[in-house]
């Protein structure tokens, strides 16, 4: 029995998730990304709901899945998709009830698959009972539970630290004539963590879902929790100057985390995952270190932003390849020899698709989107694969303005007409940075709205669904979807794949990405092109050597018809991506 946020008594299922497990489970593992509002509708309103997630189990399960990672399905005004949580404890109707995920729960344990759930506990909504009844008076006793203060001088904010959603990250409540911090959309007002009770409340939502037989959780931007308790002016003397140094992997986060971590979940094994925003490799690895008892592993962005002009998103530029080569090998390197562990991923509901952005997503679609596969799954980590990017979804290639839903684009494109752009210019700009790239509704089928919804889209279908679709990529055995499945088999059964040390091999090649993974029984070697050319690539004199005393080269996959032999120099074809294995 417990209390829900609205007061109402509830009741869980009382389930102890991953007893029987050993502690790093999920490091053998494979992670399906969820987002629920475009993943499948059962119910033809037009939005994607948890009843539909069940109804293709068997789908994800095909892949050899482990782990589902669902979205935030919580009470919500759906200010930010979801990210804005009015109650933490009940379903937004929207996605069903909670009868539908104690199924879902149900379903994938008889699959021998696992639950991860998305916990958003850096803000809330403003809508949450917390905030409603903070605002209401300085006195109230939930006033501590959100980050007030009173007005600078001149009656503006009480700083200049600025929203990663655009405009200030403070918000006056007319009513007590207080700022409360928002970091993200004025409706997520940031959560105190200084305040112990805050902690606890936290503390009891992991506990319920944890008995409700909930495998895991990613926790949303959970390095921003501890803010400096000055709340100083950024001088800009660190770029870019918006506050973040005060509030990212601040004072005590790591106090924080053990906390969740002693309390939740080393009590049930669980598989966690911390997103980090404009983090560092040394706290990734104090974040995801076994010593350290925090997370299991952390998401970070860097490789992600190798196309962002100095670090600025809503600029455009070609993406720096080498860059992109070079933190991949950074992050392997250290978080290897520091003893942290990554989350491996391209694709995100926060990122337009890697497919479109690296690779080409038209003639060479299907070459490119096994590259990705290929080229991360070789690395060391969980990896993560994120819906629609198993069959090779591209972005849309609408740019009218009228099509997008996500607040931060419709934000940033009043801003970006405000510093001068063209409508034709800062509709462009959106396009290509839009998380609503990768939001578009899955494609089933190739039937009415892509076997989505027998209704009207909440967001608008790609239209070239007739020839990418789910059902055409199952039955054919050579599809993206495949190379995926035998992507995921592998690093079930070849050790390297989990504790090999990594080498880079390309040697700052302008269009190939190589390396080697090494155990010292076994050695995995991955060498894929990422240009359209046919190219030649050499493999390093040492290891000429080391291939001269191990006679025989098993291929593991190939993305191209012409496959070459792993010898010392490789033609490659264009988008090929390669994967060997040697046995010493």
């Amino acid at each position: 029995m417990y209390i829900q946020d609205d007061g109402k008594v509830g009741f869980t299922l009382q389930m102890k998730p991953n007893e029987n497990q050993p502690q790093d489970w999920w490091r053998q593992s494979a992670v399906y990304q969820v987002y629920p509002k475009s993943f499948n509708d059962t119910t033809g309103r037009g939005t994607g709901d948890i009843r539909g997630v069940t109804e293709k189990i068997d789908y994800i399960k095909g892949l050899g899945i482990d782990i589902v990672w669902l979205q935030p399905v919580y009470v919500s005004p759906q200010q930010d998709n979801g990210y804005d949580v009015a109650d933490y404890y009940n379903i937004d109707p929207a996605y069903g009830t909670m009868e539908d995920l104690d199924e879902l729960i149900r379903e994938l344990k008889k699959r021998n698959m696992h639950l991860m759930l998305d916990i958003v506990v850096n803000h809330s909504s403003t809508e949450h009972r917390w905030f409603q009844e903070a605002k209401s008076s300085r006195n109230n006793p939930y006033r501590n539970y959100y980050i007030w203060k009173d007005p600078a001088e001149d009656g503006g904010p009480p700083n200049n630290w600025q929203s990663k959603f655009g405009g200030p990250a403070w918000q006056l409540e007319e009513e007590t004539q207080q700022y409360y911090l928002t970091l993200f959309d004025k409706t997520q007002a940031d959560l105190n963590w200084e305040n112990e009770k805050v902690r606890q409340e936290v503390i009891e939502l992991l506990k319920f879902w944890t008995k409700k037989g909930v495998s895991g959780f990613r926790m949303d931007v959970i390095n921003l929790i501890s803010k400096d308790p000055n709340f100083p002016n950024d001088d800009g003397s660190v770029a870019p100057g918006d506050g973040r140094k005060y509030y990212t992997d601040g004072p005590r986060v790591h106090e924080y985390i053990k906390e969740l971590n002693e309390n939740v979940f080393s009590q049930y094994h669980m598989v966690t995952v911390g997103e980090m925003s404009s983090t560092t490799l040394e706290e990734c690895i104090r974040y995801s270190s076994p010593a350290q008892q925090e997370f299991s592993m952390t998401f970070n962005f860097h490789h992600l932003k190798v196309d962002y002009p100095n670090g600025q998103k809503w600029e455009l530029k070609p993406y720096d390849f080498e860059e992109l080569k070079s933190i991949l090998s950074t992050w392997q390197t250290g978080m290897q020899e520091g003893g942290g562990w990554n989350a491996l991923f391209w694709n995100n509901h926060d990122q337009p698709r890697a497919l479109s952005r690296f690779t080409d997503d038209e003639e060479y679609r299907n070459e490119s989107a096994k590259l990705l596969a290929t080229t991360l799954h070789g690395l060391q980590g969980t990896p993560y694969i994120y819906q629609g990017e198993e069959i090779g979804m591209p972005d849309p290639k609408w740019n009218d303005m009228s099509e997008f839903r996500d607040i931060e684009s419709l934000n940033m494109y009043e801003i970006l007409l405000q510093k001068g752009k063209t409508p034709d210019e800062a509709a462009h700009i959106v396009h290509v940075r839009s998380r609503d790239n990768s939001r578009l509704p899955m494609l089933w089928n190739d039937s009415d709205q892509a076997g989505f919804t027998t209704g009207t889209p909440w967001i608008k279908i790609d239209e070239r669904y007739p020839i990418i679709n789910a059902q055409s990529q199952v039955e054919d055995p050579n599809s993206i979807y495949h190379h995926y499945r035998k992507l995921i088999e592998l690093r079930k059964n070849i050790p390297v794949f989990i504790n090999g040390k990594y080498t880079r091999l390309d040697g700052g090649h302008p269009e190939v990405y190589a390396y080697a993974r090494s155990n010292g029984q076994q050695s995995l070697v991955v060498i894929s092109n990422f240009s359209k050319n046919k190219v030649e690539f050499t493999l390093p004199e040492e290891w000429i050597q080391d291939l001269m005393r191990n006679a025989s080269a098993e291929l593991l996959l190939a993305n191209t018809e012409e496959v070459p032999e792993l010898s010392p120099l490789i033609a490659m074809q264009p988008y090929g991506s390669y994967m060997w294995l040697i046995q010493s």
